[in-house]
């Protein structure tokens, strides 16, 4: 195989990356919705600039003025992030699991199939 071929073929390679689905925005809005007495306050659901998806959801909670939390999707993963800290927290399977982690107050297998 000469060095042009492989070029070729690793640029056919395409990274799986979670989607953010309209059921996981509903499970967004019932979860903001269940936590406001659980100190939650907002979220911003951020698109990618190139319109390949999701690129971040933001998270706000009474107790802070900025985003406290950030979860973004990497590869077939969900990555939980303290934004107020800037560390990672750690990744779920699930974006319902991810958010499950900031405050439980849905349970975690609540997301209808799509």
């Amino acid at each position: 195989m000469s060095m042009m071929d492989h070029q070729i073929s690793a640029s056919n390679v395409i990274p799986l990356r979670q989607g953010f689905l309209p059921r996981h925005y509903e499970y967004l809005m019932r979860w903001l919705e269940a936590g406001t007495c659980m100190g939650l306050c907002d979220v911003d659901v951020a698109s990618a600039e190139e319109g390949d998806g999701i690129e971040h959801v933001l998270v706000w909670v009474r107790e802070n003025a900025d985003p406290a939390y950030m979860i973004q999707p990497e590869g077939m993963r969900w990555v939980l992030i303290d934004q107020l800290r800037d560390r990672r927290l750690s990744s779920y399977r699930s974006f319902e699991a991810a958010l499950y982690a900031i405050r439980p107050v849905l349970s975690c297998g609540a997301t209808a199939a799509a």
